[in-house]
Order: structure tokens, then sequence, then C-alpha cells
């Protein structure tokens, strides 16, 4: 199996019949196949709906694909609308967490990543009010004080001197 820009796996014969004989199709939403002859026979064979891999997807630069893909996120509208900039910046304590989270958060507009920081506030605020148990943090993301504020991990980048740069580059 192979995976392009975008994250999509394709699949090859071979791979689609061992996922066939375990029966593991029903866990894929979409099955994306490389286009080699024998794939309309085992599409007709295996029953399933499968796709071919779209050539033309190539073409796509990955700031569309993004932009195409987040407008379908599931996101209740008090989130889309939310002001997740004033929001973050509100949380800031004092003056040095402010000028971090400013800073942050300019980097964030700049690469339209404003929507994924309210869907975080969406997700953050959906396992809190359920109960759910998310990690500490993990990665270069606790390098992120506005990931901190919203709550995404629980380390103060500021506290530990960590360089925001690490996670976003």
């Amino acid at each position: 199996m192979q995976s392009d820009k975008f994250g999509n796996i394709t699949y090859n014969e071979k791979e689609l019949i061992d996922l066939l004989y375990k029966d593991q199709l029903d866990f894929l939403s979409k099955v994306y196949l490389e286009k080699t002859p024998n794939i309309d026979k085992l599409k007709e064979i295996s029953e399933i709906n499968l796709q071919h891999l779209d050539p033309n997807i190539e073409t796509v630069s990955i700031e569309d694909f993004d932009l195409a893909h987040q407008s379908v996120w599931f996101m209740p509208e008090k989130y889309k609308s939310f002001d997740i900039k004033n929001w973050v910046l509100e949380q800031c304590a004092d003056t040095e967490a402010y000028n971090r989270a400013q800073e942050e958060l300019a980097e964030f507009q700049a690469r339209n990543m404003m929507p994924l920081l309210q869907w975080l506030k969406y997700l953050v605020d959906t396992c809190r009010a359920n109960n759910i148990v998310w990690g500490v943090g993990r990665g270069s993301s606790v390098s992120s004080f506005v990931l901190f504020l919203i709550g995404v991990h629980k380390i103060d980048s500021i506290k530990y001197d960590l360089d925001w740069r690490d996670f976003l580059r």
C-alpha cells in the first residue's frame, strides 16, 4: 500500500485480495486502487463499491485540498463562528503569555490554520463535557503555548522555555 501527498492510501491487487480474504474492508470508508487490467474483475467479484485513484488529484495544491476538506469537518456552528483568537488572548495571565500567544496566533493565521484551532477547541470542550481522557502532550505540539491554552496538552511551553517554532516548522 502507498500513500499520496494527501494521505490517501492506494492498494494494489494483491493487497486488496488479502483484505478481502481477511474480511477487513468494512473499516475502510474509501478504498483507492491502482489502475490495472484486473481491477474491474476484482471489483465485480468482491461486490464492494471500490474507487479508482483519481489521476487528477495530484494536480490539486495541498492548500486547496486542505481548504476543501476543512469545509466538511463536523463542528457546531457556534465553534465555526467562535473568535478563537480573542478567547486565547483572554486566557493569558501576564504580558509574557499574551505576547507569546499573539506571536503564535499570527503564524497560525498566516498558515490559514484558525479553523483548526476552532476545531481543536470544540474537540477539547467535547472531551471535557463527556469525561473523555486524552493525552497530556507528546511531540512537537507541546511547544505550542496556544495549544496549551486551548487544552490540547498540559505542558506549559513558556514555563519550560520551549520554542513554538519547533511545532510549526
